[in-house]
């Protein structure tokens, strides 16, 4: 990659933390003579996240259900976190892959294999199969020190075409749960705005990065609506790293989490007015094979009322068993039905990279 274009980038990037910093909280008549050096620690402490963020190239299984919403060929980022080359990206990159590789920031490219996958929190995480010679994992921050409007920096890794490791500046604008369209639930994600413009706004994988360079999240959606309360503010989401640490052990050791393996119906589903409204069906689902149909409106799981997509998930998946019988209340047309589902394991029905 162009190192000078990157650390001008960087240099821009540290200044306009640093400035934003003293004029905050030092008399204006300091400014000049104090940014020197808050921004030259800033810049050290970029740089050394930035050189560890990586492209990631993946190709799935040509039957992989996947492939349908996510596309065959993928290209993502990701960041090291282990010294032994342990990459973190966004699962969603990797999901049934037949082939990974690594393109690091001098261009090369470099097979790598699937070490993890959790449905759970949407983390994945890859390993070279060769060394990544002279990059250093980076640290771990959290969300608990973020404050809103807190200047960050996303970077994107390298691509297989050439295309250099970029760099975004953003702000943290919320922090709130996140209900996805796609049987998907987190308690709490980070939401940046303006929305990520690096690497032509690839914001798969993305790492988020302090001013201290600490890693505190990974990138996974662009959103309209990253302030939330119904205010179209575009950005991006981004899954805290808070949510890896208690299972990253787990993780390496098993290739997934116990909570990944849940009950999943095949259903994408909006949440408007108090009504959770399917809107897709993946073919030869479970909910395929029980009769749903886009249109319907959930009413109850298992005689119990849902209103909202994270009242519907976690009532589906507050069950001892992930294949047990389900019970969906539905509104069809004008009717109201009783249908008995039987879910599938989610991590049992996809094809499996290998390492997984």
């Amino acid at each position: 990659m162009h190192a000078s274009s990157l650390q001008f980038k960087l240099t821009d990037f540290a200044i306009a933390v640093a400035m934003t910093f003293l004029l905050t909280s030092a008399p204006p008549s300091n400014a000049a003579t104090r940014l020197a050096s808050p921004a030259q620690t800033q810049i050290d402490a970029l740089s050394r996240a930035s050189a560890a963020v990586v492209g990631i190239q993946v190709t799935a299984v040509e039957d992989a259900r996947s492939a349908r919403s996510l596309g065959q060929e993928r290209t993502g980022s990701g960041v090291v976190i282990g010294a032994d080359g342990l990459v973190l990206t966004i699962g969603y990159l990797m999901l049934e892959a037949q082939q990974i590789e690594i393109v690091t920031q001098d261009g090369k490219m470099l097979p790598a294999v699937a070490v993890a996958y959790d449905i759970a929190t949407g983390f994945g995480l890859l390993k070279p199969l060769l060394p990544l010679r002279g990059v250093k994992p980076v640290n771990l921050g959290s969300q608990q020190d973020l404050k809103t409007g807190e200047p960050l920096m996303v970077v994107t890794g390298a691509t297989a075409d050439g295309q250099d490791s970029d760099v975004s500046m953003t702000q943290l604008v919320s922090q709130r749960a996140f209900s996805g369209t796609w049987e998907y639930h987190i308690d709490t994600a980070l939401f940046t705005s303006p929305p990520v413009t690096a690497g032509d706004g690839n914001h798969s994988g993305a790492p988020l990065f302090n001013q201290r360079g600490e890693l505190l999240g990974i990138g996974s959606l662009l959103v309209a609506d990253a302030l939330g309360e119904n205010k179209r503010v575009p950005g991006n989401m981004f899954v805290p790293v808070d949510l890896l640490k208690p299972i990253l052990a787990e993780l390496q050791r098993s290739g997934s989490t116990r909570q990944s393996h849940r009950p999943w119906l095949g259903l994408t589903s909006s949440e408007q007015g108090g009504r959770v409204q399917i809107i897709r069906v993946s073919e030869d689902s479970p909910a395929e094979a029980a009769g749903l149909e886009p249109g319907d409106v959930v009413l109850a799981v298992d005689d119990s009322k849902v209103d909202t997509l994270e009242s519907f998930y976690k009532k589906l998946w507050a069950r001892s068993s992930p294949d047990a019988p389900v019970t969906l209340t539905v509104l069809q047309g004008a009717d109201i039905k009783t249908l008995v589902l039987k879910p599938q394991d989610r991590m049992l029905s996809l094809k499996r990279p290998a390492g997984i």
